[in-house]
């Protein structure tokens, strides 16, 4: 079992972690990137930038051999949730055998397992030399918006994916996710006085709050669709009937059928407003296809069975509703393995945490995982 310096790790995740890279923060994103950059090329990897979006920071890709066709993809991102500042306020701390701080395990820390990973892994001794292919990119936690097309051009290329997303809190790994859909509904009416002539108004904050009731209908717990209107907004003082209104709202679904379902009922429900006169704008600005286990993807998951029981760690497959860019490469048609990356929990908030008992397993699982492929 390869041995992990793990003093070296956890300072070089130390750094990481105290450098704010949210999704917005662009500058934050560049230092990681760079991190990164250097360790590739210091291996002599093949290192790209690139950048899809001047408000965001940039994607990484770094192969071990430059030709278009890829054996393995190798994902993960390198943004965060978290806005600038939170690094000074919540820095990587260790607790016994616990470490914390914004993004230690979504996903940090699997960035760097990924890393080690390649370093130790003596490629010119395998039967045949794999062609790898790493992709860091910086917007997965604003579903990818701008970098889904990359990634799904590298799948096109791809024999096999791994996506480094953390193992759930009792360490179990994902063998499906629910897709996404997400709608920003503006609705536009009319302002008027609401004491002097509220007639002459059309209120988009009426037309809102019949809407959050028929959207809530839609909800289907037993097939696995949620539709969740998380945020709103409208109107401007008490005293004037609301002109505008707007709604964000995030839709989970296991198949595209639960997906068209949805659709159906938002565009009917644009077709038939309860008010007349009012102005219904819809834009869907998040999609993640669900990801389903297909049967070479169920291959994957008896080798990884099978490297858990040699090295005595419990494997067990569990369904989330969250989604990852797992869901892109699987929907692509590409065998995918997720979240092979380290044990924590708390993912997104104030008590995010890793266990560092859990890096070394987890850099050997998947070690081994990429010595059976290809050796």
């Amino acid at each position: 079992m390869y041995k992990l310096d793990l003093t070296k790790y956890l300072k070089e995740l130390e750094l990481l972690v105290n450098i704010d890279s949210g999704s917005t923060t662009p500058k934050g994103i560049e230092k990681v990137a760079e991190f990164f950059k250097n360790k590739y090329a210091q291996m002599g990897w093949f290192v790209k930038m690139h950048k899809f979006d001047e408000a965001l920071g940039p994607c990484l890709e770094a192969r071990n051999i430059d030709q278009k066709e890829i054996d393995l993809l190798l994902i993960g991102h390198m943004d965060t949730v978290f806005p600038e500042g939170t690094a000074k306020e919540r820095p990587f701390t260790i607790k016994g055998d616990i470490a914390y701080g914004p993004g230690v395990v979504d996903m940090k820390s699997a960035l760097l397992s990924m890393y080690y990973v390649l370093e130790s892994l003596n490629f010119n001794k395998f039967e045949k030399l794999p062609a790898i292919c790493v992709a860091l990119n910086s917007d997965e936690e604003i579903s990818s918006i701008y970098s889904k097309e990359w990634i799904k051009e590298l799948a096109k290329k791809s024999k096999y994916a791994v996506v480094l997303e953390p193992a759930r809190k009792n360490g179990a790994l994902v063998k499906e996710r629910k897709g996404i859909l997400k709608y920003n509904i503006e609705f536009t009416g009319v302002a008027a006085h609401a004491g002097a002539n509220p007639q002459d108004g059309i209120s988009a904050i009426t037309e809102l709050g019949y809407w959050i009731g028929e959207l809530d209908k839609l909800n289907d717990l037993e097939a696995g669709t949620t539709v969740n209107v998380g945020v709103v907004s409208g109107g401007t003082v008490p005293n004037v009937v609301a002109e505008k209104a707007n709604a964000v709202v995030d839709v989970r679904f296991k198949t595209e059928n639960a997906m068209k379902k949805v659709e159906e009922a938002v565009e009917k429900l644009a077709k038939n407003p309860k008010l007349n006169g009012i102005k219904i704008n819809i834009t869907k600005p998040g999609f993640r296809p669900p990801m389903k286990v297909s049967k070479e993807m169920g291959k994957l998951y008896k080798i990884i069975d099978g490297i858990g029981e040699t090295l005595n760690i419990h494997i067990e497959w569990v369904a989330t509703g969250g989604g990852s860019d797992a869901n892109l490469t699987a929907f692509m048609g590409v065998p995918t393995v997720d979240t092979l990356g380290p044990v924590g929990g708390g993912a997104h908030g104030i008590h995010e945490y890793l266990e560092i008992n859990s890096i070394e397993p987890r850099v050997n699982l998947l070690r081994e995982f990429m010595i059976t492929l290809f050796k």
